[in-house]
């Protein structure tokens, strides 16, 4: 009788995982009277011996996905939140020491930030607006990112930022570049530069002997130098600036070996006014047509001396 279970040769099984994808988690921390928020999107990947599954269907070694959900919310409560990679990291390393098949497990984590809302001085008819601390906005300007794997042994952590929307009115020049047939281009030599960062970062602890990192404050610190070397860089292309944030990032901060970002260039083009008898000069404080599409796409990985690349290449698929 044929053993039809198995494939035969040369088909075989490659990499393969499984888990519980998008588990929206928020946790509310009362310290007395105020209040904290940790609002999560957590995505769990598990992979190890998971052949038998594939070729027979056996799920002998199958934790399953509803069990992962469960366990992030169940964490939550009896671990908290202190940060997305904290938590990553809890979750990442009972997968993998509880259940003997799981080899490997990746977290991925998106965060929500809240922030809390400015009451009025005067009461309130029902609250005394001094004592609420339990009212939120929610923050638009970017989603927080990371990523957590651990095999058992080692670590990496990739944390990063996405949709965060920057732009330079001035300091910004195009021009000296390769022009051909097809080239309608006009030079600039004043012009907007504006960009939807989209950055992922690795650290390098890797080892649980070793100190771990202050999340939130790496968090903060990175975000901020980015920022800054985006307003203080005299731009004469997106590649240069786009340098010149991930290096001072790997300058500042000693946690972190590799950068990678993907930054569309939000182009700002001026608008033609000369038939309404309107000069539209930059001197002046133009007018722009902001393009949503085709845009430029500048991509690059930013390495401490020394160190190879692990961040991929398409950021689509981290």
């Amino acid at each position: 009788m044929t053993d039809h279970s198995r494939p035969a040769r040369p088909v075989i099984l490659g990499q393969n995982q499984y888990g519980k994808a998008e588990n929206r988690v928020v946790k509310i921390t009362r310290d007395g009277a105020t209040h904290h928020i940790k609002d999560l999107n957590v995505s769990v990947a598990l992979s190890g011996d998971m052949d038998e599954v594939h070729y027979s269907g056996s799920n002998a070694n199958v934790l399953p996905t509803d069990t992962t959900k469960n366990t992030v919310y169940a964490f939550a409560k009896e671990h908290g939140i202190e940060s997305a990679e904290q938590f990553g990291i809890h979750l990442a390393r009972h997968f993998v020491t509880s259940q003997e098949p799981i080899k490997t497990a990746r977290i991925r984590i998106e965060e929500y930030a809240w922030e809390r809302i400015e009451t009025s001085d005067a009461n309130s008819q029902v609250i005394g607006a001094d004592k609420v601390k339990h009212s939120f906005v929610r923050k638009g300007q970017e989603t927080r990112l990371t990523q957590i794997t651990y095999d058992g042994s080692s670590w990496e952590v990739i944390s990063g930022l996405k949709d965060l929307v920057v732009m330079n009115s001035t300091n910004s020049e195009f021009w000296g570049y390769v022009k051909d047939k097809y080239t309608t281009l006009p030079e600039a030599y004043d012009r907007i530069l504006a960009t939807q960062v989209s950055a992922r970062w690795r650290f390098n602890w890797t080892d649980d002997a070793d100190r771990m990192p202050n999340w939130e404050k790496s968090y903060e610190q990175v975000k901020k130098h980015m920022l800054q070397a985006f307003a203080e860089t005299y731009s004469l292309s997106l590649q240069q600036t786009l340098y010149q944030m991930g290096s001072r990032i790997i300058d500042s901060r000693s946690e972190i070996d590799e950068v990678r970002f993907s930054l569309p260039n939000k182009h700002h083009f001026l608008v033609d006014l000369e038939p309404f008898g309107l000069k539209n000069d930059t001197a002046d404080g133009a007018v722009y047509f902001a393009a949503d599409r085709p845009y430029g796409l500048i991509e690059a990985t930013i390495l401490r001396d020394g160190c190879e690349p692990h961040i991929p290449v398409d950021l689509t698929n981290l």
